[in-house]
């Protein structure tokens, strides 16, 4: 596909512990991230073992973050993010994606 229909971007998915999402989206602002989704009670198994958000007697919840931004911001962003990266628990992945042009830009 053509460049008048795709932008080339950077993806970036964040998984957290629930606690931890404000600091991470405070983060999200300081780096001058300018969109992103965030998926509360997220379950799965990873370092910190199984988590089971419906699981009432032991609730473990993550939050799963994602976004699309540029080259340049997804280094600050993560320059940022590193150092904190224990503290919050949790992985950060990153992958090349391609932003179909419509009609807002937030990345």
């Amino acid at each position: 596909m053509s460049s008048d229909v795709l932008i080339p971007l950077k993806r970036i998915e964040i998984v957290i512990d629930e606690e931890a999402l404000g600091k991470l989206l405070g983060l999200l602002r300081t780096a001058g991230v300018r969109g992103y989704t965030f998926i509360n009670h997220a379950g799965g198994l990873g370092s910190r073992g199984e988590r089971r958000p419906d699981d009432y007697g032991l609730e473990e919840k993550n939050a799963v973050v994602i976004l699309a931004c540029e080259e340049k911001q997804a280094e600050r962003l993560i320059m940022t993010l590193r150092p904190r990266l224990k503290e919050f628990g949790g992985m950060c992945l990153i992958s090349d994606c391609q932003w179909v042009i419509g009609p807002a830009v937030s990345y």
